[in-house]
C-alpha cells in the first residue's frame, strides 16, 4: 500500500554512532483520488539514508509494513495538485450549470405564476358574465310576465271595447226608437205611460252599460311602471355594454400600435442579425489562420524540441563521459591495516548502498522516460485538440517540459555520484584483492577526450534560431489570439444583446397575443351583451308602444262613454218633458 511519509534522520551519539532514518506515515491512499490521513507511525527505513531530513517521500509498504519502494513526493504532489484544481473546477462549472438550471426553472416557475394568475382573473370575468347573463335571463322572463298581463290586459280592453261598442249599438236604436216616438209625437202619435216606462228603463239600462275606465287606467298604469323598472335595470347594462365597447376600440388601437412596433423591432433586429452574421464569416476566417499559424508554430516547436533534446543528450554524455574524480579520498593504508573480516563488511556496505543509489537512479531515469511519455502525449493531444482546449494543453506542455528539465539536471548530478560511488567501491575491491593475494591491474582504461564544444555550439546555435522564429510566430499568433478573441468578446456581446432583443420581441409577441386574446374576449362580452340585450330591449320597446296604443284607445273609449252619457242623459231630459206635457200626451 502506498504512504506519504515524512523523512527523519536521528544523529548518533557523542560517541559517533551511526544516524539512524526513519520515517512517519502521515497519509495512506485508498483509491485513485482518495487519500486519508493515518495515525502517525514510525517506520525504519535505512533505504532513505541517502534523502534530507524531514523530505516528504511516497514509501509502499508490504502487508508486513516493510519497505518496499521509495520515491520523492514532489512531484507526485503537485499531480495530485493538479488533479484536485482540475476537479474544482470542473465542480465550479457544475454549479455553474445548476444555478443556471435553477434560474430558468424560477423563470418558468414565476410565468407558470403569471399564468396562473390570469387564468383565474379570466375565469372571475366569466362567473361575472355568467351571472350578469342569469341576471339578463330572469329580466327577460320578467318582462316576458309583464307582456303576458299586458296582453291580458289588452284582451280585457277589447272585451270593454266591444261591449261598450255593443251598448252603443243598442244606444243607437233606441235612439232612433225616440226618434221615431217623437216622429210620432208630432203626428200626433201618443205616448202612454207604459212606453214612458219602457223607455225609461232602456235608458237606465244604457247608462248602467257604459264601462268604467277607471280601473282599467290603473293597470295600464302599473304595466308602465313595470316597464320602466325594467328599462331602469337594463340601463347600467347598456353602459356597461358601451364601456366594454369603448375598452375594445381602446385595445385595438394600442394592438395597432403594438403590431407596428413590433415590426420595427422585427427589421432592426433583423439587419443586426445580418452584421452579425457577417462578423461571424470573418472571424472564422481569422481563426482558420490562426490555426494554420499554430500548425507551423507547432511544426517549428517540435524541431526547435528535437534540437533542444539533442543538445540536452549531447551534454549529458559529455559530462558522464569525462574522468570522474573522486571527492572523497582512500586511506589504502588504512584498508591494508584493516582487518580482512571488517574491510569486506564495509565493502558489502558500500556495495548495498551502491545498489540503493543505482535503484533510485533508475527509478528517476524511468520516470524522465514518463515525463517523455506524457510530453509525446500531450504534443500529439494538442496536434488534434480544438482551439479552445489548444491553450490549456499547451500551458501543461510547458510544465511538463519545466520539470523534465529539472529532473535531467537532477539527473547529471546523480549519474556523477554514481559514477563516484562507483569507483570508490571499486577501489576498495581491488584492495581487498590485492590483501587476498590475487592480481589486480592498476591501469585503468582511459576514456577518450573528445571536444563536443564545436558541436554544441552548432546545435546550440540552430537551436537559438529556430527559438528566435517559434518566439516570432508565438508573438503573431498572440496578437491575433488577442484580435480574435477581442472580435469574439464583441460578436459574444452582440449575440447576447440579440438574445436580450429577441426576448424582448418574443415578449412583445406574447404580450400582443395575450392583448389581442383580452381584446377578442372584450368583443366577446360586447357581443354577448348585446346579442343578450337587444332582444329584451326590442320587447320592452314593443310593450311600451302597445301600451302606449292601449292608452290611446282607452282615452277614445273614455271619450266615447262620455259622449255616450250625455246623449241619455239628454234622451232622459226630451222624455221627462214629454212626460211632463200631459197635453201632448193627450193629443
Amino acid at each position: 500500500m502506498l504512504y506519504l511519509a515524512e523523512l527523519q534522520k536521528q544523529k548518533g551519539g557523542l560517541l559517533g554512532g551511526s544516524s539512524k532514518t526513519e520515517l512517519k506515515l502521515l497519509a495512506c491512499q485508498r483509491t485513485d483520488q482518495n487519500w486519508s490521513t493515518v495515525s502517525e507511525e514510525v517506520i525504519a527505513a535505512e533505504e532513505a539514508s541517502k534523502l534530507n531530513d524531514g523530505a516528504l517521500v511516497l514509501v509502499e509498504l508490504n502487508p508486513n509494513r516493510q519497505v518496499q519502494r521509495i520515491q520523492e513526493a514532489g512531484r507526485p504532489l503537485v499531480n495530485i495538485l493538479q488533479n484536485f484544481s482540475r476537479q474544482l473546477e470542473k465542480f465550479k462549472l457544475k454549479e455553474d450549470e445548476i444555478d443556471q438550471w435553477k434560474e430558468s426553472l424560477t423563470f418558468q416557475a414565476q410565468e407558470m405564476n403569471r399564468r396562473e394568475m390570469d387564468m383565474e382573473v379570466r375565469l372571475e370575468q366569466l362567473q361575472q358574465m355568467e351571472s350578469d347573463f342569469q341576471q339578463l335571463e330572469s329580466q327577460k322572463q320578467e318582462v316576458e310576465t309583464s307582456r303576458e298581463q299586458i296582453e291580458q290586459l289588452q284582451a280585457e280592453i277589447e272585451r270593454n271595447r266591444q261591449e261598450l261598442e255593443g251598448a252603443w249599438e243598442h244606444l243607437r236604436g233606441e235612439q232612433r226608437r225616440l226618434e221615431e216616438h217623437q216622429a210620432d209625437s208630432q203626428q200626433g202619435t201618443v205616448l202612454d205611460e207604459e212606453q214612458s216606462r219602457v223607455m225609461s228603463e232602456l235608458l237606465e239600462r244604457l247608462s248602467n252599460r257604459v264601462a268604467p275606465t277607471e280601473a282599467v287606467r290603473e293597470h295600464l298604469r302599473l304595466a308602465f311602471e313595470l316597464v320602466e323598472t325594467q328599462q331602469a335595470t337594463l340601463n347600467p347594462h347598456w353602459q356597461q355594454l358601451e364601456q366594454q365597447r369603448t375598452l375594445a376600440n381602446q385595445q385595438q388601437e394600442e394592438i395597432d400600435r403594438l403590431l407596428q412596433t413590433l415590426s420595427d423591432r422585427q427589421n432592426a433586429w433583423q439587419q443586426a442579425h445580418n452584421s452579425l452574421e457577417q462578423q461571424t464569416v470573418q472571424l472564422k476566417v481569422n481563426t482558420a489562420t490562426l490555426a494554420s499559424k499554430q500548425e507551423y508554430a507547432q511544426i517549428v516547436k517540435i524541431h526547435w524540441q528535437y534540437q533542444e533534446d539533442l543538445y540536452q543528450q549531447i551534454r549529458s554524455f559529455a559530462a558522464s563521459s569525462g574522468n570522474v574524480v573522486l571527492s572523497q579520498k582512500i586511506d589504502v593504508e588504512a584498508l591494508q591495516r584493516m582487518p580482512i573480516e571488517e574491510l569486506q563488511k564495509t565493502i558489502q556496505d558500500l556495495t548495498n548502498k551502491l545498489e540503493i543509489d543505482s535503484s533510485f537512479v533508475h527509478d528517476q531515469e524511468q520516470e524522465l522516460k514518463y515525463k517523455q511519455e506524457t510530453i509525446e502525449e500531450l504534443q500529439n493531444k494538442i496536434r488534434q485538440a480544438p482551439d479552445q482546449d489548444q491553450i490549456n494543453l499547451e500551458m501543461e506542455l510547458t510544465d511538463e517540459k519545466d520539470l523534465y528539465q529539472m529532473l535531467n539536471e537532477t539527473l547529471v548530478g546523480q549519474r556523477r555520484n554514481l559514477l563516484q560511488r562507483q569507483k570508490f567501491v571499486k577501489q576498495h575491491q581491488n584492495v581487498l584483492l590485492k590483501r587476498q593475494g590475487q592480481t589486480v591491474s592498476d591501469t585503468e582504461e582511459e576514456n577518450n577526450n573528445i571536444d563536443f564544444r564545436p558541436i554544441l555550439l552548432q546545435v546550440d546555435t540552430q537551436r537559438q534560431q529556430q527559438s528566435q522564429e517559434l518566439q516570432k510566430l508565438e508573438h503573431e499568433i498572440e496578437q491575433m489570439r488577442s484580435a480574435i478573441e477581442l472580435d469574439q468578446g464583441m460578436i459574444d456581446n452582440q449575440i447576447h444583446e440579440q438574445e436580450e432583443k429577441q426576448q424582448e420581441i418574443k415578449m412583445m409577441e406574447e404580450n400582443l397575443l395575450s392583448l389581442r386574446t383580452a381584446t377578442a374576449e372584450c368583443w366577446g362580452r360586447v357581443n354577448l351583451y348585446q346579442e343578450a340585450l337587444q332582444p329584451i330591449q326590442d320587447s320592452l320597446d314593443g310593450l311600451r308602444q302597445k301600451l302606449q296604443n292601449i292608452g290611446e284607445s282607452l282615452a277614445q273609449v273614455q271619450e266615447t262613454g262620455d259622449y255616450q252619457l250625455q246623449t241619455i242623459s239628454e234622451m232622459r231630459q226630451t222624455l221627462q218633458n214629454l212626460m211632463s206635457q200631459p197635453e201632448l200626451l193627450a193629443s
